[in-house]
């Protein structure tokens, strides 16, 4: 049989560059169901918004608040991003089978380890500070430890994978000469997993800071919580302050930290001989001993206290527990309308940013203009954009959806973009000479590569919103967030115990799912490092 034969005995194929596109057919039954949940009452006040942002307000006492609150946030996301980093080393390690393998001989330990700290991964940062508040009250400690608890358990995990995918071996040779488990471990897995940890530890300061922004927008301090207020009494200029500061913020982050990604972590870089390798590895030491008294500066200036964390608030009359009640939640639509609404924004952002691109693809400065959007999807809470969103939705779990898929997209779109720019254009210049449109040229020159590890991080995206999904509960997104953040408040402990386990389980359960489809994507891909698609590196 002829492979056109054994084509047509399967069934129509689907051409690989088609594959990211598939899921913005999501669009078709959602411009179906959007009229019917619209009020046109909000199109002056989203038109007001949009206009605000040309002009933002530049009163001193504004400025001044907008710098203190973006002086708090940032300084929030360093020291959970620096407490995140050390816990998840400590923690890969301690859950890595080859380290284990190395000093003991068995594995076993490390799977054990691994499966406890699923579990404060799969808890959302959210979760952790608003049970922390009602334990110590509120103060900057609060967040900064919501912050380290899953961010340290999902460093963790990367790091353990990245060990544990670690060629082995210098480590035997070592083992063979005589070494003991401990210097051998460092001598021959400590050097090249050095740049991947540099590397990674940058996008999780990136994560850090809108996880700062994101807990402030609950109340838990820094410049969310000005932006919350501004747009629910309407203040718009007053917004876009804090916004356009952000954003500004944001960007020069960035920029740093790929500057330093090029300069200490590139595999390239580190194999361009014994003398530039020597002079990262100052640079890195210099930079780490100016990291330790900035960090002492920080916590100092906000005010942080670890001890206080230890001193719990007595804690309002708790009723009897009801398990009856409990177990008469309306649980299967609980997690249903979760499920739906995580598939839903998936879908949006994994299928609207390469469809965006191919749009914009022959207008000058298109891609710019879709950067710009990008870049403040990324920066906007998904609660912040659910609000705005109520403007012109009634609350459910389209509405939710939507907020969750619009800031999904800033991060999936950047990701697009630059992972784009790493491919050859040969393809793509060879299908334009021959006469195919630019917008075709970019689907079968460089979207062919990029198919599978991009779905393939498509599917490990789908687990953040999952987790995601809790923060979207203030818009009425009737699922599990919606119910758990009512319990809390409430003080039904219960409730929440079980609310917490179902959605533990149910973010395991995603998870698994995601590592399994990217895998099976991964497995076909041609291209499988490409850089920054394909692994959980983004937050």
């Amino acid at each position: 049989m002829s492979p056109a034969q054994a084509a047509a005995a399967n069934g129509p194929q689907v051409a690989a560059p088609l594959w990211v596109l598939l899921p913005a057919l999501v669009l078709l039954p959602l411009l179906l169901v959007l009229p019917g949940i619209s009020h046109g009452g909000g199109w002056e006040l989203v038109g007001q918004f949009a206009s605000a942002g040309l002009q933002p307000s530049l009163d001193p006492l504004v400025l001044r608040s907008v710098l203190s609150g973006l002086g708090v946030t940032m300084g929030i996301a360093l020291l959970g991003w620096a407490g995140s980093v050390v816990l998840g080393v400590v923690l890969g390690v301690a859950s890595s089978r080859v380290v284990w393998q190395t000093v003991t001989g068995s594995t076993a330990l490390a799977g054990w380890i691994r499966r406890l700290l699923a579990l404060p991964r799969s808890i959302h940062e959210l979760l952790w500070g608003l049970l922390l508040l009602q334990l110590v009250g509120l103060q900057p400690a609060v967040a900064v430890v919501a912050i380290i608890l899953p961010f340290g358990a999902l460093v963790a995990r990367v790091i353990s994978d990245l060990l544990d995918a670690l060629p082995t071996r210098s480590l035997e040779a070592l083992r063979c000469a005589g070494a003991p488990a401990g210097p051998a471990l460092l001598t021959a897995l400590g050097p090249p997993l050095l740049p991947q940890l540099i590397s990674y530890s940058g996008y999780r300061l990136e994560c850090a800071l809108r996880s700062a922004t994101l807990l402030g927008v609950f109340g838990l301090g820094g410049l969310g919580t000005e932006l919350k207020l501004t747009l629910q009494s309407l203040a718009f200029r007053e917004l876009w302050t804090g916004l356009w500061a952000l954003l500004i913020t944001m960007l020069l982050l960035e920029m740093l930290l790929g500057r330093l990604r090029q300069r200490w972590a590139m595999p390239g870089r580190l194999a361009l001989g014994q003398t530039r390798v020597g002079g990262s590895g100052r640079e890195l030491l210099w930079a780490g001993a100016a990291l330790l008294p900035l960090l002492g500066a920080v916590a100092w200036g906000l005010g942080v206290d670890p001890a206080s964390l230890l001193r719990w608030q007595p804690l309002p009359p708790m009723p009897a527990a009801n398990w009856g009640a409990v177990a008469a939640l309306p649980w299967g639509a609980l997690v249903g309308n979760t499920v739906v609404m995580t598939l839903l924004a998936a879908a949006l952002a994994v299928g609207l940013a390469p469809l965006l691109l191919l749009l914009v693809q022959p207008w000058p400065g298109g891609r710019w203009a879709l950067q710009a959007l990008w870049a403040l999807g990324r920066l906007w809470p998904p609660p912040l954009i659910a609000l705005l969103l109520l403007f012109l939705l009634q609350p459910g779990i389209i509405t939710g959806a939507l907020a969750l898929g619009l800031h999904n997209l800033g991060v999936l779109g950047r990701l697009l973009l630059e992972t784009s720019e790493h491919v050859g254009d040969g393809a793509e210049q060879a299908l334009l000479g021959a006469g195919s449109g630019p917008r075709l040229a970019l689907l079968y020159g460089r979207f062919s590569g990029l198919a599978r590890p991009y779905l393939a991080y498509g599917a490990y995206r789908a687990d953040v919103i999952l987790r995601e999904s809790v923060v979207v509960g203030l818009v009425g997104a009737t699922g599990l967030g919606s119910q758990l953040l009512e319990a809390l408040s409430a003080f039904a402990f219960d409730e929440l115990l079980a609310l917490l386990l179902a959605y533990a389980l149910l973010t395991l359960v995603g998870e698994d799912l995601s590592d399994r489809l990217r895998r099976r994507l991964l497995a076909g891909a041609p291209r499988p490092g490409s850089p920054g698609v394909g692994t959980p590196d983004r937050g």
